[in-house]
């Protein structure tokens, strides 16, 4: 069953920020953008990461994650201007093999990869 919708994936051709909160250590936000997320065959999103020092330290003690993306170009309920997306999921980091060499090779300036196994993905607008 598909977690990630039509609609998710659209918004994702969409330039906007992507907020990711991590809570583990302490409440921490950090944001990325759309077009960074890459999405595997599985449903997995995969994010480079560069900094996200101190989300890896949360997931380290607690490995949920919450997403938050949208769009304004992207058509929403009732066909109002915009949508968005909160996702919930299990994070985890990824510091070799292929899927970081894949990564690595798109985004040059990553440290490491940032693996979201997708637990739900509501829309919002």
């Amino acid at each position: 069953m598909n977690k990630l919708s039509e609609k998710f994936l659209e918004v994702l051709k969409h330039e906007g920020v992507v907020s990711i909160m991590s809570w583990g250590v302490e409440p921490h936000l950090v944001n990325t953008w759309n077009s960074y997320l890459v999405i595997t065959e599985d449903e997995r999103i995969l994010i480079p990461a560069y900094g996200f020092r101190k989300t890896q330290k949360n997931v380290d003690v607690n490995n949920k994650v919450k997403i938050s993306l949208g769009s304004k170009d992207v058509l929403g309920y009732k066909d109002y201007p915009g949508t968005g997306f909160i996702i919930e999921g299990t994070a985890g980091y990824i510091e070799s093999g292929d899927e970081y060499d894949m990564m690595k090779n798109k985004f040059s300036f990553l440290t490491r990869v940032l693996e979201i196994t997708v637990d739900s993905a509501k829309q919002m607008l």
